[in-house]
C-alpha cells in the first residue's frame, strides 16, 4: 500500500522538488552557500522534530531565535514562497495528464448523466433542467487573497512550463528552454515583493476579479460548454441551445459598501465602467480574430441583403462590430477618468443585442448555408461569453448594513415633521413605507439637505438608477431582520428613479435572524403590493460567517438548514420561486469547504435548478485562475445543482432531526461558554494570534473592524477565522462540535449518528468538515504560541481548549470508526502532510517576531516585514486564510 502512494504522488513530488530546487539555487545565487544551508538545515530539523524528535525541535528554535535581522526577511520568503511553489505544484497535478485517479475524479456531469438516465427520469427531464439552470457564482474581494496580482501571473506562468514537461516529445533543446524559462520565473518571484506595500483600494479588487477572467475563466466558460454539449449529446442524441448560460458571474468588488466606507457611488461608477471596458476589450479581440476567419461568400439571403451581396458578407458585419467596439472602449475610457459627455449610443455595444443579434444571425447563415462546422467554432464560443457575461462582463451586487437606510427615512422624517422612524415599531414602519410606496407624489423634498452618510446612500440609489438593469446584480441588505428592512430600500430606490425592479435581498447572518428568516419572508409574501413586486421570485440571501461567529459552526450549520425547510415551505405556499443566496467563505469556519459537498447536503428543494453562491478571496484562484481548473470546477457546480434538483436528498428522519437539535443546543452553550462568558478569553484571544498585528497588513481594502473600538463581537468573521489559523488552533471551526457530539454518544445515540452519517448528506458533510479542521490543527505549536506570548495566569485556558480539541477528535474518530483522520480522502491527508514541514519553522519564527514586537515600542522594518510574510506563508500552507 506505501508503494501505491508513492507511485501515486511521485509526479507531484517530482514537480514539488524540482521548483523547490530552482527555488534553493536561486537563494543561494542571491544569499550564498551559507544561507541556503541553513534554510535547508531547518527544514531538515523541521522535518524530524514532525516525527517526534524533541532535540531536532530545540535546535530548529535555537537556529529560528538566532537569526540575525538582516536574515529574517529573506528566511521568511524562502520558506513562503517554497510553499506557494508547492500550491502551484498540487493545484497543477489536478489537471496534469500524469494525475492519479484516485486524485482526479472523473468528469462529474459525466458520471452524473450516467446516473440519471439509468433511472426513471428520461432525457427530455436532463434536457429541461440543464436549460433552466441558473447557476450565478459571485466573486467577493473578502481580504483572504495574500498574494499580489502580480505574483499570481508568474505563477499561472509556471504552471504553463510544467504543462509543457509534460511532453515527452520535446526536444533536448526545447526542455532547457523550458527549465530556463522556470528559473526566470522563480527568480523573478523571489526578487518580488510578496506584500503590498499600501491597501488595496476597491477599484483595486475589481481589477483583480477581472483579471481572473480574462486569463481563465474567458476561456473555461466555451470549453465548458462544448465538453457538456458533447456528453449531452453522445447520451441523447441533442445539443444544447448555442445561447445556454448555465452558469453566470456577478461580483461584490466595488458594490460592497457594508462596513467600508471607501466604497462610495464614485467608486461603483468606476468599476461599472471598468467592468464593461473589460468585455468590450475581450471581445474586440474575439471578433479580430473571427474576421481573420469568417472568410466565406455562400450566406443566406438575409445576410446578403444587409451586406448589399458582398463577396465576404461575415467580414462586412464582422468589421462594422470592430468599429463600434474600438468606439465603445475609447468612450468607457472618458468615463472611467471621470467624464461623462453625451454619445449617440447607436454608433457603440451599448445594448447586449447590439452584438448578438449580428453574431446570430452570422451563426444562422452558416448553419443554414452547410458550414455549421464552421458556425460551431470561435463564433460559438463568443455567443456563449456573451450569454455567460453579456456586454458588462460582471453583474455588480450592491450591498448596504441595513442600519443604513433605516436612518436615510429617520433624518427625513424628522426633518418632515413626522417623528423618528427608528424609534417607531415594525407595524408603524410597514404601515408608512407601504403607503409611500404606493403614493405618486416624491417622498423627498427638492431643498432637503441631507447629512453627508445619508447623501451618500441616496446617491448610490440615483446611481442604481441610471444604470442598465443588466449591469447590476441584486441588492443586499446585511444584517436583515424584518419586512421593513427590505421595504425600505425599496423606498429608496422608488424615490430616486430607478425604473427596474431590482431584486432586494435580506441576508439573515445571525442564529436569531436565521430562526426568523422565515417569519419574515412570510410577511412580506403576505403584503400584495410587494408580491406583486417580485414577479414570483424570491431571493434570500444566507449568511453562513457572522452565524459561524455567533453560534460556532454546528447550531449554525444546522440554523441555516432548518431556515432554508422554512423558507421553501413559506415561498411554495406563496407561488413564489425561491432563490437561494450562500455566503460562504473559503476556510470551514465560514461555510466554506468543497461546493459539490455542500450543494447536496442542502435540504431537499431548496436548490430547484437555482443558486447563487459566493466565491471569496484566494479561492477564487484556487478554483478558477486556471482554465482547466476552471473548467472542472465549472463542472463540479453543474452536477451538484442538477443532482440536487433531479435527485434530491432525503427528507431527514424525524429522530435524526431531534438528534441534530439535541447537538446545536449543546453545541452553542459549549461555544459562548468559551467566546461570550469566559472571562480570559478577549485578552487569551489577542495575545494567542496575531489578531492586532492582522490589522497592519495590507490585505483587503475593507476595516478588519465594524466599529473601530469594538471589541470581539465588532472583529468581522474573517480576520476572526485568520488570525486562530495562525496560531494553528482553528478554533472558530470546530469549538463546540466535538463537545455536543460526545454529549449524543454519552446518551447512547453512536448507534444513531452513525445512522445519519452514512444516510444523510447534511450530516455527513459536517463531520468531513470537521475531520479537515481537526487535520490542520496543531495544538502543539497552539501551546507553543501561548508559552511565548500569554501571561502564565491566562495558560488555563489554552489547556482547556486543546482538551476540548483531543475531545473533538476522538469522537468523530469514534463516530468515524477509523484510526485517523481523513483516512477517507488520502489525497487531501497527503496535502497536508507535504506542507507541515514548511509551515512549521515560519508559526516558530512568527511567534518569535510577535514577542519581539509586543516589547518594542517601534519596531524595525526588517522585524515588521519578516512577520508581515510569516503570516502570508502559513496562510499560503493552510491554503485557506479567512
Amino acid at each position: 500500500m506505501a508503494e501505491q502512494v508513492a507511485d501515486m504522488y511521485a509526479s507531484l513530488r517530482s514537480n514539488v522538488g524540482h521548483l523547490g530546487q530552482i527555488l534553493g539555487e536561486t537563494m543561494q545565487s542571491h544569499l550564498g552557500d551559507a544561507f541556503l544551508e541553513k534554510v535547508e538545515q531547518i527544514r531538515i530539523l523541521a522535518k524530524q522534530a514532525r516525527k517526534g524528535d524533541e532535540s531536532s525541535r530545540e535546535q530548529m528554535l535555537a537556529l529560528l531565535t538566532s537569526l540575525p535581522d538582516e536574515e529574517l526577511v529573506p528566511f521568511a520568503k524562502a520558506f513562503n514562497q517554497f510553499l506557494n511553489l508547492a500550491n502551484i505544484a498540487e493545484q497543477y497535478h489536478t489537471i496534469s495528464r500524469n494525475c492519479d485517479e484516485l486524485v482526479c475524479v472523473p468528469d462529474p456531469v459525466e458520471q452524473l448523466l450516467g446516473r440519471i438516465l439509468n433511472t426513471d427520469l428520461d432525457e427530455n427531464d436532463v434536457i429541461n433542467c440543464l436549460k433552466q439552470l441558473e447557476i450565478d457564482l459571485v466573486l467577493t474581494a473578502h481580504p483572504t487573497e495574500i498574494s499580489r496580482r502580480t505574483l499570481i501571473q508568474k505563477y499561472a506562468a509556471v504552471v504553463d512550463c510544467l504543462t509543457d514537461q509534460e511532453n515527452s516529445q520535446l526536444s533536448d533543446r526545447e526542455r532547457n528552454q523550458n527549465n530556463l524559462r522556470l528559473r526566470q520565473l522563480i527568480a523573478q518571484i523571489w526578487h518580488t515583493n510578496e506584500i503590498r506595500s499600501e491597501r488595496p483600494t476597491p477599484v483595486d479588487e475589481a481589477r483583480w476579479g477581472l483579471s481572473t477572467i480574462e486569463t481563465s475563466l474567458w476561456q473555461a466558460i466555451p470549453d465548458f460548454l462544448r465538453q457538456l454539449n458533447d456528453q449531452v449529446e453522445q447520451r441523447t442524441g441533442k445539443e444544447l441551445p448555442i445561447n445556454i448560460a448555465l452558469v453566470r458571474f456577478s461580483s461584490w468588488m466595488g458594490g460592497d459598501r457594508d462596513g467600508n466606507p471607501f466604497v462610495t457611488h464614485k467608486v461603483t461608477q468606476e468599476v461599472l465602467d471598468r467592468n464593461r471596458h473589460a468585455a468590450a476589450r475581450l471581445y474586440l479581440k474575439d471578433i479580430v480574430a473571427l474576421v481573420g476567419e469568417l472568410s466565406m461568400e455562400q450566406a443566406t439571403p438575409e445576410l446578403l441583403a444587409l451586406t448589399n451581396n458582398s463577396n465576404e458578407p461575415y467580414r462586412d458585419v464582422l468589421r462594422q462590430l470592430r468599429c463600434k467596439l474600438r468606439k465603445t472602449i475609447d468612450y468607457l475610457n472618458i468615463r472611467i477618468e471621470g467624464r461623462f459627455p453625451d454619445v449617440d449610443t447607436s454608433e457603440l455595444i451599448w445594448q447586449q443585442a447590439d452584438l448578438q443579434a449580428p453574431l446570430e444571425l452570422l451563426y444562422n447563415s452558416l448553419c443554414d448555408s452547410g458550414m455549421k462546422l464552421i458556425a460551431n467554432g470561435l463564433l460559438l464560443d463568443i455567443l456563449r461569453r456573451l450569454a455567460s457575461f453579456g456586454i458588462h462582463m460582471l453583474r455588480l451586487d450592491i450591498r448596504q448594513d441595513s442600519t443604513r437606510h433605516s436612518d436615510v427615512i429617520a433624518e427625513l422624517t424628522r426633518y418632515l415633521g413626522l417623528g423618528d422612524y427608528n424609534h417607531w415599531d415594525e407595524n408603524e414602519k410597514q404601515a408608512f413605507l407601504l403607503r409611500e410606496l404606493t403614493n405618486r407624489r416624491p417622498l423627498m423634498p427638492a431643498n432637503w439637505q441631507p447629512s453627508e452618510d445619508v447623501a451618500e446612500v441616496i446617491k448610490t440609489c440615483e446611481l442604481i438608477a441610471r444604470q442598465p438593469k443588466e449591469s447590476l446584480g441584486s441588492y443586499v441588505i446585511s444584517m436583515a431582520g424584518k419586512p421593513s428592512d427590505v421595504l425600505t430600500v425599496l423606498l429608496l430606490l422608488k424615490e430616486t428613479g430607478c425604473s427596474h425592479p431590482m431584486r432586494v435581498v435580506p441576508l439573515f447572518e445571525t442564529l436569531e435572524d436565521l430562526t426568523n428568516a422565515a417569519s419574515c419572508i412570510k410577511s412580506l409574501l403576505d403584503i400584495d403590493w410587494y408580491r406583486g413586486y417580485t414577479k414570483g421570485m424570491q431571493e434570500v440571501m444566507i449568511g453562513y460567517s457572522d452565524s459561524a461567529k455567533d453560534a460556532g459552526v454546528m447550531a449554525a450549520a444546522w440554523a441555516q438548514y432548518r431556515a432554508q425547510e422554512q423558507l421553501v415551505a413559506v415561498c411554495n405556499k406563496a407561488n413564489v420561486k425561491l432563490m437561494l443566496f450562500h455566503g460562504r467563505g473559503g476556510s470551514i469556519g465560514r461555510g466554506g469547504g468543497p461546493a459539490h459537498k455542500a450543494i447536496l447536503s442542502q435540504p431537499p428543494g431548496s436548490v430547484d435548478g437555482r443558486i447563487r453562491v459566493t466565491e471569496q478571496g484566494e479561492m477564487i484562484r484556487f478554483k478558477f485562475g486556471l482554465p482547466k481548473l476552471a473548467v472542472q470546477s465549472l463542472a463540479l457546480y453543474t452536477s451538484a445543482v442538477m443532482e440536487a434538483t433531479l435527485l434530491p436528498p432525503p427528507e431527514p428522519k424525524k429522530a435524526w432531526r431531534d438528534c441534530m437539535q439535541r447537538i446545536a443546543e449543546e453545541s452553542v452553550l459549549h461555544y459562548r461558554g468559551i467566546v461570550r462568558e469566559e472571562k480570559d478569553f478577549v485578552p487569551y484571544f489577542r495575545s494567542a494570534t496575531p489578531e492586532v498585528e492582522l490589522g497592519k497588513l495590507p490585505l483587503g481594502s475593507r476595516p478588519a473592524k465594524r466599529k473601530v473600538d469594538g471589541g470581539i463581537e465588532s472583529l468581522r468573521a474573517i480576520p476572526w477565522i485568520f488570525a486562530w489559523s495562525q496560531n494553528r488552533l482553528m478554533l472558530p471551526a470546530w469549538l463546540g462540535a466535538g463537545e455536543a457530539l460526545n454529549a449524543a454518544i454519552q446518551r447512547d445515540e453512536l448507534t444513531l449518528l452513525r445512522e445519519m452519517e452514512a444516510e444523510w448528506p447534511f450530516f455527513e458533510t459536517r463531520i468531513s468538515m470537521l475531520e479537515m479542521v481537526y487535520m490542520k490543527a496543531e495544538p502543539n505549536l497552539a501551546r507553543y504560541y501561548e508559552k511565548c506570548l500569554v501571561k502564565p495566569e491566562l495558560h488555563h485556558l489554552g489547556e482547556k481548549l486543546r482538551q476540548r480539541l483531543q475531545l473533538g477528535i476522538d469522537t468523530v474518530l469514534s463516530l468515524t470508526e477509523s484510526d485517523q483522520l481523513m483516512s477517507h480522502t488520502p489525497w487531501n491527508r497527503e496535502s497536508v502532510k507535504l506542507r507541515n514541514p514548511y509551515i512549521d519553522p515560519l508559526n516558530f519564527l512568527q511567534t518569535e517576531l510577535l514577542a519581539r514586537t509586543r516589547k518594542e515600542v517601534e519596531p524595525s522594518a526588517h522585524v515588521q516585514l519578516a512577520l508581515m510574510l510569516t503570516i502570508a506563508g502559513v496562510a499560503a500552507g493552510m491554503r485557506n486564510t479567512g
